[in-house]
């Protein structure tokens, strides 16, 4: 038997290969950058999801590459990919079209019907709108309206862990914590929803469409001769349920109880915690399946978090972007070394960061109030990291309303997160210490760790996190800094969207 778990990564913008020991010690590393999507139409997003398999066979043979010994130590596989990503595959196996991600923002123009006794229950608990607005965003139907030949080529409507899963098994099984997205999932028993259930009523995808469901740590099959070929991993490595990067991540800081929150600072910027009682952290809004079993993960998300820092560099910062060139280091780098020249607060300026709107907010768009002439890019890059800040304190506070719980502490990953300023702004926006363990690279980390518990190299994913995560780096609030964000949060930013609401309404 091998030593080490190779942990797949997928992400919006890069595919990552990762090998931790079972200290949780990286001892290798492979990123695969690719362009986050194409768009054919304005406000489409789309990706062949040959990238996705390319960059994977592509990563695993530059480990071979770098490192052979351990290459050849590979005993299991485990994968953690985006979310609500659909990749849709024939009976072949053949890739039907292309995949249509997360940020995509084609609807149909009605919602599917429903049968008359959850039409009556839904609109009961008043919550009619939010489905529609499921059902309106469904790709599926989507599909179904507007490419119906491709949607009778289907033979299963996948996520991106099940295709990448596919591609090493020729099984069509995915992780149960996998399952987030537009789709017909019984988010409170872990399992595809019964034919009278509410979220088959909303989302209208034949069972026989979706795939097997496999618990965390399980095994989902085994790498077949053909991937073999492809990526070099031995014939017969076992391929393990993992679970969604998210999911993913907040396992990798030993995220367990509802007195911890996770904050991702990814291209979707999250806040969730870990609790084996079922709550909606936002109401109608399920808690997602966690990698560990039994477990939910409460979320509150920014849509496209994370990403506006690329939109910000793409637009302002091109200065540190030739800069970061010939200094071999990152544009980001050099913009959070700027962080400190401006002081909390923007001196005045106040940034709404909700460029995805979601099902709680459909009209919402993003926007910045407070404009004044004194005012740099430096102070809008600033307003970025603090207006999503001031987002994910708005989902704590939903989340111990709904838990009844308080939460004492931030565990905190993501490419964010590898700045101590920001860090420090979290800390002082929550006034709550920020902790970081020792890679920013934790859904990868949190992939191993399932990876490592299916081995039987520990009895629990308890005894797993206790060995594995390690905290390095810790951020304790300042008070002056957190009196001065406390006053805008409360002064200000609680009352913008209620203010612009007519005005997105308009712009609609």
């Amino acid at each position: 038997m091998g030593k080490y778990v190779l942990a797949i990564d997928c992400g919006t913008q890069s595919l990552r290969g990762l090998i931790f020991d079972n200290k949780g010690k990286l001892i290798e590393k492979v990123k695969i950058e690719f362009n986050p999507y194409y768009s054919i139409k304005p406000g489409w997003a789309e990706q062949d999801p040959n990238v996705y398999w390319n960059s994977l066979c592509q990563v695993c043979h530059q480990i071979k590459e770098n490192n052979i010994d351990v290459f050849e130590e590979i005993d299991r596989v485990v994968i953690t990919a985006q979310r609500d990503s659909c990749v849709l595959l024939d009976k072949d196996g053949e890739i039907v079209r292309p995949a249509i991600l997360w940020m995509d923002e084609r609807k149909i123009d009605k919602p599917r019907d429903m049968k008359l006794y959850h039409k009556l229950t839904i609109k009961a608990v008043g919550m009619m709108r939010t489905a529609s607005i499921f059902s309106k965003n469904c790709n599926a139907h989507w599909i179904q309206d507007y490419e119906p030949e491709n949607w009778k080529k289907t033979h299963k409507y996948l996520q991106i862990s099940g295709f990448l899963n596919y591609k090493l098994t020729h099984e069509f099984k995915d992780s149960i914590a996998s399952q987030i997205g537009h789709i017909p999932f019984d988010y409170k028993n872990f399992r595809w929803e019964g034919k009278y259930g509410q979220k088959t009523q909303i989302f209208h995808i034949e069972r026989e469409k979706l795939c097997d469901l496999v618990a965390p740590g399980g095994v989902l099959g085994y790498v077949v001769e053909e991937a073999f070929k492809e990526t070099g991993l031995k014939k017969g490595i076992p391929v393990i349920a993992g679970g969604s990067d998210k999911g993913c991540e907040t396992l990798g800081v030993g995220c367990f109880d509802n007195h911890t929150a996770s904050i991702s600072l990814g291209s979707n910027a999250s806040i969730q915690t870990t609790t084996q009682k079922y709550y909606e952290a936002l109401r109608f809004i399920c808690p997602f399946p966690a990698v560990i079993p039994n477990s939910y993960n409460p979320e509150i998300q920014i849509y496209r978090g994370y990403w506006m820092i690329s939109w910000f560099k793409k637009e302002f910062a091109q200065k540190e972007v030739k800069q970061a060139e010939k200094l071999n280091t990152t544009p980001e780098e050099l913009l959070n070394q700027r962080l400190n020249d401006i002081p909390p607060g923007c001196e005045g300026l106040v940034f709404q960061p909700n460029w995805g709107a979601g099902a709680k907010r459909p009209e919402c768009k993003g926007s910045i109030i407070g404009v004044d002439d004194y005012h740099t890019r430096i102070h809008i890059y600033r307003a970025i990291i603090e207006g999503i800040g001031f987002g994910l304190y708005e989902g704590l506070q939903h989340i111990e309303k709904k838990s009844g719980m308080k939460i004492n502490k931030i565990m905190i990953s993501g490419g964010g997160s590898q700045s101590d300023a920001i860090c420090q702004i979290t800390a002082d926006l929550f006034n709550k210490p920020v902790y970081r363990v020792q890679t920013y690279e934790t859904s990868g980390l949190g992939a191993a760790i399932v990876g490592y518990v299916s081995k039987g190299e520990y009895s629990s994913f308890e005894e797993a996190v206790s060995n594995m995560v390690h905290l390095t780096d810790e951020f304790l609030p300042n008070a002056e800094n957190v009196s001065i964000y406390n006053e805008i949060y409360n002064s200000i930013y609680k009352k913008i969207y209620k203010k612009l609401k007519p005005l997105y309404k308009q712009m609609k």
